[in-house]
């Protein structure tokens, strides 16, 4: 996961310039040092060390077991601990080659039973393997020519869903509580299936705008997990060598499965989706044996979700005894908080910011509080998370612990104090108590064993909190008086993935796997006898108690989304179950362990303490000695979007430098380039330089006549920017400032018409100076929206020659752009204007302001230019062409511009333009390949002629 802001909205980098990507980045003051093992280079920063040597560790011990069933021995790679960051995640790249983890676990359910960065390793270092075992055939012959680029290339035939899917697997072998055997990861699937949903092999793939499709991680999961079952732990490597021997033609990874075992991807898929259906429909027929109980009878709150649009009501809190605070989510909503209610209609209550929902929210006192990320204004890897504290009364947000890192919060019950989690920088675990109204930290309790705690609770009494806590040995409640620094588990640690505790008179209520199915649970804290409260069919998530403790308020997963519902409150009516210690284990689990050739062993050894393991050497690491680093051809658009390039490219692992060479293609001018450019970030201005060669073609309104202009260059540029993320609530922010120094010779300047008032000769050299503000405001977008329908953009541009040698000109221009909600939903209007006003007597700088679809651009004295788009989608859909194609969704947008340009050079001459027009767009996947594209075609009425020009549109952009 990565907060990337509105880079589709800032033109941010100078027009002259390659204008390399800004890449996220650590502060600058931070430390680096580096832990080497036989196999791996982990670089970390910041007191870490205990954290980093363990994780060394951890992947030195699994670098054959993970992969041994891939048939590769992976060569050394750099692991990077980003500890700055309180975003959970880890990913594996090849560009460059290195793997980074990010050190603070998540709160949910997916954490399982294992500690955090022991999973991403078996996780990551299995992605690892999948890249290492793409160096044959193909790929092999490739690498010298294209760098670790060619692994790419050779697996661009492979579906995303292997990769994710066999690292599930892997971890779900090699671990006691891998994904593969958690309930609440495949219940998306589960509820499909159980439902008469099961979708074409095209649509499971490529997802949808309408229904929820599960994504790579559950459908790979089960794909590669039933080949490993029927045919060997050591299938996939075989499919593997018959892929890599010529993947460049259609559906090749099919035919590689299909030449490896008889079956094509779609039998594959079939299969597998048939095998676990049966699985699943024994289990959920149980429930009409006399040995279980029937399904719990609920009710539903009235929730507005009935279109077939998937819809989520997620993580009830109730405000009194009769409505309730949730999280409406869905593909066609950003994520809200609602009222709901057994009688009333669905109300708003608040949109909050960039959510991180621990799968927890709290309300007391007349308050609700959750975490929200924060990132910081200029280092992209420095994420916070703070808490939001809204007074449901008079909708005053709080804003607490600015810069800190609390995963997850509660109210105590008279809205005073916060119970907060946290994990450092150090890995290190606590709960903290906090003054609700300053943030200020009154307490840390004490956590010698660095246990780690998910979704604390305040207990009705105020005093004591309970949490459910996960240390080596495995999980349980625990009840925590900070008072007197005493705790007591109520549950035996075992390996059982228990969430959401949340007390009630002498119980705690709480989410269990144990049974194969997630459902809540109870525990008597005084005798420590354990209940079944619900036997839903999918599951039931985050129970809540009414004020009056009469009733019930859950989350109950359903195949078009969960939904908020409730049951009377009587302990009387719970089912006794034993006290559990060890989950069911979900489909294909056991077989996968069975398989493996150290899958006991493993396990074994993430069992034992840190301290069993090796220490390894320790040296400083300095990212400017490491600056250089090439690692493939790539391509690089600069954030106007209007220049592309491919070459060769270099980049640092912290994100400090990049380097790029190579050709370029300009798509306003259509002209190509011949570039080098180099973009220090490691400090808070980002530094930049190129040199380029290329050439220019424009138009020019002279004398009333239009006239073509076309010259070469050679140019150095140099120059700052500062880019700046402003975001702090619904509205995603930036701002960008960069100035930058022009040093450019020009050649062939020799059109007539300037050479009659020009005192300058046609080779004359160009020194200049340009400025660029660029700031952008958008309101967050739902998945099936088209545009953005709320916010902003302004540009401004000032270029001139205030040197006094060479060519002289001066331009400058600004642009304002602003969104608003069409005429139904998912419509959206754009208003888009701009002026430009040069003296180019001399010379013609590239536009600062857009200009009219369908012209080609000429060059103006005084440009002043307007443009109105209504966009909207015509079809939301699921239309295939066989294996070949597989659309989503068709859209248009309606726009009109308008443009008046001047000659103010002693010749009087204007153009006026009234252009018309519309695009049509189709977002599909071809091939089914993993990546959708949005391409169609633009028809322009240009008022000048009275004709019509089609073009062809990708990504919105003019070919």
């Amino acid at each position: 996961m990565r907060l990337l802001l509105l880079l589709g909205l800032l033109a941010a980098g100078p027009a002259y310039s390659q204008s390399l990507p800004v890449l996220p980045q650590n502060p600058p003051e931070l430390r680096w040092r580096e832990v080497r093992t036989p196999h791996f280079w982990v670089l970390y920063a910041g007191g870490i060390d205990t954290a980093a040597q363990r994780t060394a560790g951890r992947l030195e011990q699994l670098h054959g077991p993970d992969v041994a069933t891939l048939g590769v021995s992976p060569r050394p790679i750099s692991v990077v601990l980003q500890n700055q960051t309180t975003v959970p995640n880890g990913f594996v790249t090849f560009l460059p080659r290195h793997a980074e983890f990010f050190t603070t676990p998540q709160q949910g359910f997916g954490l399982g039973t294992v500690d955090w960065l022991d999973g991403l390793v078996v996780h990551e270092f299995r992605h690892v393997g999948q890249f290492e075992k793409a160096r044959q055939g193909v790929g092999r012959v490739l690498g010298p020519l294209l760098g670790d680029g060619a692994l790419g290339v050779a697996a661009v035939g492979v579906p995303q869903w292997f990769f994710e899917g066999d690292a599930v697997g892997t971890e779900t072998a090699l671990t006691r509580s891998g994904r593969g055997r958690i309930p609440n990861f495949n219940v998306g699937l589960r509820a499909n299936l159980l439902s008469g949903r099961r979708y074409s092999y095209q649509k499971a793939v490529n997802g949808s705008l309408r229904d929820n499709v599960p994504d790579w991680y559950v459908l790979g999961y089960f794909m590669t997990s039933y080949l490993k079952a029927h045919y060997g732990a050591d299938v996939w490597s075989r499919v593997f060598d018959q892929y890599y021997r010529f993947p460049f033609y259609p559906f090749s990874f099919s035919n590689a499965i299909k030449r490896t075992t008889g079956l094509r991807v779609e039998q594959l898929y079939e299969r597998s989706m048939s095998e676990v259906d049966s699985l699943w429909m024994r289990q959920h027929g149980a429930a009409a044996s006399p040995t279980e109980p029937a399904f719990t009878e609920v009710k539903l709150l009235r929730q507005e979700a009935k279109s077939p649009v998937f819809t989520q009501y997620q993580y009830p809190q109730y405000l009194t005894d009769s409505t309730v605070l949730a999280l409406k989510t869905g593909l066609d909503d950003i994520p809200r908080f609602v009222r709901l209610s057994r009688r009333g209609v669905e109300q708003k209550v608040f949109t909050p910011g960039q959510l991180n929902i621990p799968e927890m929210l709290s309300v007391n006192g007349g308050k609700a509080v959750w975490p929200e990320y924060q990132q910081d204004v200029r280092w992209g890897q420095r994420i916070a998370s703070e808490l939001k504290v809204l007074d449901l009364q008079t909708g005053r947000l709080t804003r607490l612990g600015r810069g800190r890192r609390y995963t997850a919060a509660a109210l105590s019950p008279d809205g005073r104090r916060l119970v907060a989690a946290r994990t450092d920088a150090a890995y290190h675990h606590a709960l903290v108590i906090l003054d609700a109204q300053t943030g200020t930290e009154i307490q840390t309790l004490s956590n010698p064993r660095n246990d780690f705690y998910q979704q604390p609770r305040w207990h009705p009494d105020g005093r004591r909190l309970v949490a459910v806590t996960l240390s080596a040995a495995g999980k349980t409640i625990t009840i925590l008086d900070p008072a007197t620094g005493a705790a007591r588990n109520l549950l035996p640690v075992a390996n059982l993935n228990l969430a959401n505790p949340q007390p009630w008179r002498d119980f705690v209520l709480y989410n269990s796997s144990q049974s194969g199915i997630d459902n809540l649970y109870a525990v008597n804290a005084r005798t420590g006898r354990t209940f079944r409260v619900t036997s839903r069919p999918f599951g039931a998530y985050h129970a809540a108690v009414a004020p009056d403790g009469r009733t019930l308020a859950f989350h109950d997963y359903r195949a078009p989304g969960a939904r908020v519902v409730e049951i009377p409150l009587d302990s009387a009516a719970w089912t006794p179950v034993p006290v559990a210690t060890q989950d069911t284990a979900g489909p294909y689990a056991e077989t996968l362990t069975a398989q493996e050739p150290a899958g006991a062993r493993v396990a074994e050894l993430l069992a034992r303490p840190d301290s069993a393991g090796p220490r390894y050497g320790l040296r400083r690491y300095s990212p400017l000695t490491h600056a250089f680093n090439l690692f493939s051809y790539g391509v690089v658009q600069s954030p106007s979007g209007n220049t592309v390039a491919v070459g060769l490219r270099s980049q640092d692992l912290l994100n400090t430098t990049q380097v790029f060479a190579g050709l370029g293609y300009d798509q306003v001018e259509r002209t190509f380039n011949v570039t080098g450019a180099v973009s220090y970030q490691g400090r808070y201005p980002v530094l930049d330089a190129d040199v380029t060669y290329g050439g220019r073609d424009v138009s020019v309104l002279y004398r009333g006549a239009v006239l073509r202009d076309q010259w070469q260059y050679a140019r150095l540029t140099a120059g700052v920017r500062l880019p700046l993320t402003l975001t702090h609530s619904k509205y995603l922010q930036a701002l960008t400032l960069g100035t930058y120094f022009l040093h450019e010779q020009v050649y062939n300047y020799d059109l007539p018409g300037r050479l009659s008032y020009a005192e300058v000769g046609p080779n004359a050299p160009l020194n200049a100076l340009q400025t660029t503000l660029a700031y952008a405001t958008q309101l967050k977008r739902s998945l099936r929206s088209v545009a953005p329908k709320w916010g902003g953009t302004f540009l401004g541009t000032w270029r001139t020659t205030p040197f006094g040698t060479g060519l002289q000109a001066r331009q400058w221009g600004t642009q304002v752009v602003l969104y608003l909600p069409g005429l139904a939903r998912n419509h959206a209007i754009r208003l888009r204007g701009g002026y430009q006003w040069q003296d180019q007597l001399e010379y013609r700088f590239a536009p600062a302001v857009s200009f009219p679809r369908g012209e080609g651009y000429v060059s103006f004295d005084r440009l002043a230019v307007g443009s109105l788009d209504y966009n909207l989608p015509l079809a939301f859909t699921h239309w295939e062409l066989g294996r070949w194609l597989y659309i989503q969704r068709l859209r248009a947008a309606f726009f009109g511009d308008i443009a008046q340009g001047n000659d103010a050079r002693g010749f009087a001459a204007q153009l006026n333009y009234r252009n018309m027009g519309v695009d049509a767009l189709v977002l599909f996947n071809v091939l089914r390949l993993r990546t959708p594209v949005e391409a169609g075609v633009r028809a322009t009425y240009r008022s000048n002629t009275g004709q019509w020009l089609i073009e062809p549109l990708a990504f919105s952009l003019r070919l």
